[in-house]
């Protein structure tokens, strides 16, 4: 997924992380572990989850369902307690970033977690096992700012290096980044130096 490098709009009021892995790495699961701890310590985290398939949300039979089948472009479905917006999107290359942060921001989220999306720039925390065999994202990626693994690694200068098996430690992390979040907005310098 190929995204222009000028068309995120880093709004200040607005703090992004992204999340970047190499499939099988546990993303969603580490999420899903995470999200009630950041939850406890107060925070309204929305996640954006960037899908490499067709999918749906909706189910065959529901009116919801038969009137997008009908020809809705949009269907918007509301309770007391939920809503969910379904769009058909025949005719976009991609899923555009950008347009889904807007359409996520007026709920005023303390933290946006933006899964999938790894080729735009936003700042990221990276998932790597070597175990997979893998390569490393963070040496070609200016925008990552810490790297949770299960191994030792050698990182670029100014990458904090984080245990992937500690949830504490990463919960800390995560949470404290909405307060660092104004002077992460730009990515870190490039030929830095490596450390061990």
């Amino acid at each position: 997924m190929k995204a222009p490098v000028d068309d995120l709009l880093l709004e200040k009021h607005l703090p992004l992380l992204g999340i970047a892995a190499w499939s099988g790495t546990g993303k969603t699961t580490l999420l899903e572990a995470l999200l009630p701890r950041l939850r406890e310590r107060g925070l309204r985290v929305a996640v954006i989850k960037h899908a490499h398939h067709t999918f749906d949300v909706d189910q065959p039979g529901k009116d919801s369902h038969r009137l997008r089948q009908a020809g809705a472009s949009s269907m918007l479905v509301a309770s007391r307690t939920r809503l969910a917006l379904m769009m058909e999107t025949p005719d976009q290359a991609e899923a555009d970033l950008s347009a889904l942060l807007a359409m996520v921001a007026p709920q005023r989220p303390d933290l946006v977690l933006v899964e999938g999306f790894k080729a735009w720039p936003l700042p990221k925390l990276e998932l790597h096992r070597p175990a997979l065999g893998k390569p490393l994202r963070v040496a070609e990626d200016p925008w990552v700012r810490a790297v949770a693994t299960d191994a030792p690694l050698s990182l670029p200068d100014g990458v904090e290096r984080l245990d992937l098996n500690d949830l504490q430690a990463l919960s800390d992390w995560i949470a404290a980044w909405p307060a660092r979040w104004p002077n992460q907005r730009h990515p870190r310098p490039v030929g830095e130096g490596v450390r061990s």
